[in-house]
């Protein structure tokens, strides 16, 4: 069952909940970026308006090291900077741990996010209802639910270029 129903999303973090959703960027210009393992990633991006050098840590949804593949969500909508700045110039730098990788991004139909979503529920159930409930999107805890999230959650697929090379 699809839900049509659309809550208000909440807007970004602002104020000392700004500046501690801001902490993980410190942590990687610090060069401890490995304490994240593979769960966080620090993604370079150019402001599409600015021009000037941008920086967000955002959660792995999925990745495949061998591939050089990494999937994340922007959970506050298309509107998020980052992932405009991606539309505008979807080649940049990642970071994975102390890892520098360039990469290209690819965005995803709401289907293949759906697929997603449901997958990321099933390794981390808790985690998939409170980031739902937050977020303001209907999900009950079964699959279906998930499934409806992640299409209405645009993700995006980071592939690394030819000269990616595995740990």
């Amino acid at each position: 069952m699809i839900h049509t129903q659309r809550t208000h999303r909440p807007a970004p973090p602002t104020g000392w909940r700004g500046l501690a959703a801001r902490l993980p960027v410190l942590v990687y210009r610090m060069g401890l970026g490995a304490l994240f393992g593979e769960r966080l990633l620090l993604l370079h991006h150019t402001g599409r308006v600015s021009g000037q050098d941008r920086r967000a840590v955002l959660e792995v949804l999925e990745s495949d090291s061998r591939a050089g593949t990494w999937v994340v969500a922007s959970g506050f909508g298309q509107r998020t900077a980052w992932y405009q700045n991606l539309l505008a110039e979807p080649q940049t730098v990642i970071q994975c741990g102390n890892r520098h990788h360039a990469v290209t991004a690819h965005f995803l139909n709401p289907e293949e996010g759906a697929d997603i979503m449901a997958r990321y529920a099933r390794r981390h159930p808790r985690t998939a209802r409170r980031l739902c409930a937050f977020l303001g999107l209907p999900a009950d805890g079964a699959e279906d639910g998930f499934r409806d999230a992640g299409r209405a959650v645009p993700f995006v697929i980071l592939r690394a270029g030819s000269g990616f090379r595995p740990k």
